[in-house]
């Protein structure tokens, strides 16, 4: 999720490392905090695979700052990571953030509509938090208020996540688009 999120920020403009970490933390931050002891190491990972390039620029101030930006084969490898996204980049809500905030990198709607077909195709399958034996447990069968609460509040968001992905696909499978 962090390479995906580095590369996708980058994909759009050249930027140095504290404000890369800004762009993650807005979008990811939330859930999982991005650590300099993170977000570095997988620069340098990404940059030793020859998809960065850090380049020395004066600073403002007497620092110097290292700007970074994707290569070709940075772009290449973000928009194969985007058409065939791993499964829990699906079906984890905070990874499937990340892949949706970059999907607009892939100019073939038909990949687009692809993987959102997946996400929609796993949203369809009957799921729950809580089980008796094999029976997934709906908010109506629980008397505990609180995970009737996480019942509630994740069918809300599903149903929502759902008209979204609905549209969006009729939108993107339109003739003509």
């Amino acid at each position: 999720m962090l390479e995906l999120a580095i590369l996708g920020f980058l994909y759009d403009t050249p930027l140095h490392g504290y404000e890369l970490r800004k762009h993650i933390t807005a979008l990811t931050g939330h859930v999982r905090p991005v650590a300099e002891s993170t977000l570095y190491p997988a620069i340098k990972r990404l940059e030793k695979a020859g998809l960065l390039v850090r380049e020395t620029q004066p600073g403002a101030a007497a620092a110097p700052r290292h700007v970074l930006s994707l290569t070709e084969e940075g772009r290449a490898e973000l928009r194969g990571r985007l058409t065939e996204p791993a499964r829990p980049d699906i079906t984890d809500e905070n990874r499937w953030f990340t892949v949706l905030a970059f999907l607009r990198h892939l100019d073939d709607t038909a990949a687009q509509a692809a993987v959102l077909r997946r996400r929609l195709s796993f949203l369809e399958e009957p799921a729950s938090f809580f089980y008796e034996g094999e029976r997934a447990l709906r908010a109506e069968d629980l008397p505990d208020p609180f995970r009737r609460g996480v019942l509630t509040i994740a069918r809300a968001t599903s149903r929502a996540e759902l008209d979204w992905l609905r549209t969006t696909l009729k939108d993107l499978e339109a003739p003509g688009h």
